[in-house]
């Protein structure tokens, strides 16, 4: 089958005016095939079956039902990865519910934003949790939603999760799945803001067919697959494919009870075979900065990364280090994964140094000008847009009562979708990240993407990470400036200062070399790991910009 029969294929089961969530994602499986095996932190592991899965999420919708909640209703998590977990989501789902994601590192005022703004009305929530939804400055005291905890005792006005369940039996008429078609909602996930307030967007039950492809197409899983994406599903890589692709696909998934630290993640990847594995760059950046060795028995065949640009080092790092390189893969929220280095046979090609790869199948994209919508020549920067009417597997038609903000994502025409980042193609096709618009440094008329001389800069032996910004300048309009994080114990002198700017000058441009270089211990970040360049660019602008 070629990959447009697949893809035709796919929007054929998962857009369907009869789709239903529940039954995609869980009841036509297997009841005795593995869906998930939950690790915790002492490494202790049980197997979470389809049959498991369909048997405690009716039980759990029932208990929705007497909640009020049914289709189109909101219900939000605020949860780590674990059983509970699942059975909440597939429970919501069963209901025709929608799926509210908060992430467990989001402190309140984050929470009571995305609570307001998607109208919930019932919060699950672990135990450990919930004094985020206290009320206070931030969290309304008359707040409209119900409080269902996990893992712990509720206190006074709060309901128990398990003795929700506890109080239904899986046959009850109010557990049935409910069809709301491949339009209906599946889940409100917002943006993690960092170019202005988090805007939902609105995730319809035919977005499962984009996300099945990418688990074929971009990563490769297999039947036989040991699959770990370590990304947390509060966000969108990990909810769409730790969570929801897995289980679309009917492919057994890893999920670790327990924050992320790189001897654990070692240990898991070896103890269980992991053959399968995706995660963010941070992630893989904590792993090659770590002094232990790594572990003999590593048997990896795909290692991808998401979330934001991957620096050339860690791809040789990891060719050296674990056997196989780690493949660049591009997306949003707004779609999912789109350009991507793939790892299929039918799309792998050889892995070039900085891009991101080409567009999967179902998905056209262009870099275009800034001024209109005309694609670029190869080589020059300008704005990475997909094309609408030549991409099938596009599901997002616009943010959740914001019209406005919707309108400045699409061309006129909405003829092509503005993914608000800033990169070039080559003459075969291969995309280059450069920088989300924002980020772009326009020095002396030239564009220049921080990335580029990030990648450059991480090079360095001494360097862990960094980050490049514009800072004002009167000749110049802006010039730039590093803010580099060191090995542990390294201060960083006015001589690695030199070598910095230098290596720029030598492996990139003569031109685009960082003018100041900062020597930080950390760099500010999303919760999700992206680097928050606007606000380096902010603490600058309080500072009096340059030297």
């Amino acid at each position: 089958m070629s990959t447009t029969e697949r893809v035709r294929e796919l929007l054929a089961v998962y857009g369907a005016p009869e789709a239903n969530a529940a039954e995609l994602l869980c009841d036509r499986h297997p009841v005795d095939a593995v869906a998930f095996t939950v690790i915790e932190a002492d490494l202790s592991a049980h197997d979470l079956t389809y049959g498991d899965l369909r048997r405690e999420s009716a039980r759990f919708a029932a208990a929705l039902a007497d909640l009020g909640i049914g289709p189109g209703d909101s219900v939000a998590v605020l949860m780590g990865k674990s059983t509970e977990l699942v059975v909440a989501l597939l429970g919501i789902w069963r209901r025709g519910a929608v799926h509210v994601p908060l992430f467990t590192a989001f402190a309140a005022p984050a929470i009571a934003l995305r609570l307001v703004a998607s109208k919930a009305t019932v919060v699950i929530t672990d135990a450990d949790q919930r004094g985020k939804l206290q009320p206070g400055p931030d969290m309304p005291a008359d707040a409209p939603w119900r409080v269902v905890v996990v893992g712990g005792a509720p206190e006074e006005g709060q309901l128990s999760f398990r003795e929700l369940i506890a109080a239904h039996t899986p046959d009850e008429p109010a557990g049935a799945s409910a069809a709301v078609g491949g339009d209906g909602p599946l889940v409100l996930l917002f943006t993690s803001g960092t170019t202005g307030t988090p805007k939902g967007v609105p995730v319809p039950v035919r977005a499962l067919a984009s996300f099945q492809a990418y688990l074929e197409f971009g990563l490769d899983v297999a039947p036989d697959d040991v699959f770990w994406n370590a990304a947390d599903p509060g966000w969108a890589y990990g909810l769409y494919y730790a969570v929801l692709g897995p289980l679309a696909a009917g492919v057994r998934s890893l999920l670790l009870h327990a924050g992320f630290a790189a001897p654990l993640t070692w240990q898991v990847v070896e103890r269980f075979g992991v053959t399968n594995f995706a995660a963010a760059p941070t992630v893989y950046r904590s792993l090659r900065a770590d002094p232990a060795p790594v572990p003999d028995g590593i048997a990896l065949r795909r290692a991808s990364s998401a979330g934001e640009p991957l620096t050339p080092e860690v791809i040789s790092w990891a060719q050296e280090r674990l056997g196989v390189p780690v493949r660049d893969h591009y997306g949003q929220t707004e779609h999912g994964m789109m350009i991507v280095n793939g790892w299929a046979d039918a799309v792998r090609a050889p892995v070039r140094p900085g891009s991101m790869g080409r567009p999967l199948p179902g998905w056209s994209a262009a870099v275009l000008d800034d001024a209109g919508a005309t694609p670029l020549p190869p080589g020059q920067v300008g704005r990475v847009a997909i094309e609408v009417a030549d991409s099938p597997l596009m599901w997002f038609t616009g943010y959740a009562g914001a019209p406005e903000k919707t309108a400045e994502r699409f061309t006129g025409d909405r003829a092509w979708y503005l993914t608000g980042d800033a990169g070039s193609t080559d003459e075969d096709g291969y995309f280059y990240f450069s920088s989300r618009d924002d980020d772009v440094i326009i020095m002396a008329g030239y564009r220049i993407g921080p990335f580029d001389v990030e990648s450059v800069l991480v090079t360095h032996p001494r360097v862990m990470e960094t980050a490049v910004i514009g800072a004002p300048d009167a000749l110049r309009g802006e010039v730039l400036e590093a803010f580099v994080v060191l090995r542990p114990g390294d201060p960083g002198d006015d001589a690695l200062a030199g070598e910095l700017q230098q290596l720029v000058k030598q492996k990139f441009a003569a031109h685009a070399y960082p003018r100041t270089v900062h020597f930080v211990d950390e760099l500010p970040k999303t919760s999700s790991g992206k680097v928050q360049r606007y606000l380096l660019r902010q603490r600058r602008r309080a500072e009096g910009g340059t030297p």
